[in-house]
């Protein structure tokens, strides 16, 4: 198994100022079979991040419950994460990793990740919420007025890692309840959220892959395997002012891309395209 990763940062010219990038550097294990999948277990060695219990921004994971017929039982998600329910993946591993980013590529104080559900009162104290696999929760109608009481209070919800038209049919109808009469539209290319921070262009609008969507090629290679008929989308809701109240990735998979920065397997160049829309979310939300 190759060494754990190390984070490397830079200086580097970017619209015409000097921003700080993160170049995740690491080496590929030996050649394997064509079209393998890969193991990526160690990927999570050593020790977690120790970080401060307080401060502006604390990574808050949202629990929710299943639709009944799709509820993801008992199960382990990465390091020592296990629960029940599809709120857990990736965690927490994602939000650790997303969290160190942030301390190294922000002035933003950063502080210990959370979870929590929408009825938990110190939701009110945060303006970053994250939730996972929202094709398949099941939120009811006293979550989802407090989501819109949440939302149109100047909190701000990240949604990720849903695929394909049933799941986005579950999240949709959510969304008309949340935010009655609210379109989902594309985000435009000259939106300041593709700007405060890192410059994000048509070029960078890629498919960012789960690791099941990983193979080893030959001679070391990673091939991105991207499933059949998926469209990756980066779209949003607002308030009647035009602010951003929801992010929202559609099959693609940022989760991922955070929970394997360390492992030099998962392509730098998604890992670093998953921190630049993770960071330029968190400070536009914190600034508008």
């Amino acid at each position: 198994m190759p060494s754990r990763l190390g984070y490397r940062f830079a200086i580097v010219r970017h619209n015409g100022g000097m921003r700080r990038a993160v170049i995740l550097v690491g080496l590929v294990g030996a050649a394997c079979v064509l079209a393998q999948r890969i193991d990526f277990e160690g990927h999570d060695d050593g020790p977690p991040p120790n970080f401060p219990a307080t401060g502006e921004f604390h990574f808050v994971r949202l629990e929710y419950d299943d639709l009944p017929q799709y509820h993801r039982r008992w199960g382990y998600a990465s390091r020592s994460g296990q629960g029940n329910g599809w709120w857990i993946v990736d965690w927490p591993d994602a939000e650790n990793h997303f969290t160190s980013g942030v301390e190294r590529l922000t002035r933003v104080a950063s502080a210990v990740p959370l979870h929590m559900r929408l009825a938990d009162d110190r939701i009110f104290d945060n303006p970053w919420i994250y939730a996972t696999q929202a094709g398949w929760w099941d939120l009811s109608d006293a979550e989802t007025a407090r989501l819109r009481e949440y939302l149109l209070r100047g909190g701000f919800l990240v949604v990720d890692d849903f695929w394909g038209e049933q799941q986005w049919d579950t999240f949709r109808e959510t969304m008309s309840r949340v935010l009655p009469n609210r379109p989902i539209l594309d985000i435009e290319m000259d939106d300041s959220v593709m700007h405060v921070v890192f410059d994000i262009a048509e070029k960078d609008l890629s498919f960012i892959p789960g690791t099941r969507h990983l193979r080893m090629g030959a001679e070391g290679s990673v091939e991105v395997h991207q499933p059949e008929g998926t469209a990756p989308a980066w779209r949003s809701l607002r308030d009647d002012h035009g602010r951003m109240l929801v992010a929202v990735n559609f099959d693609t998979d940022v989760g991922d891309a955070w929970e394997y920065a360390d492992s030099p397997q998962y392509p730098e160049h998604m890992t670093e395209l998953a921190y630049r829309y993770g960071i330029n979310y968190l400070v536009y939300a914190m600034t508008h």
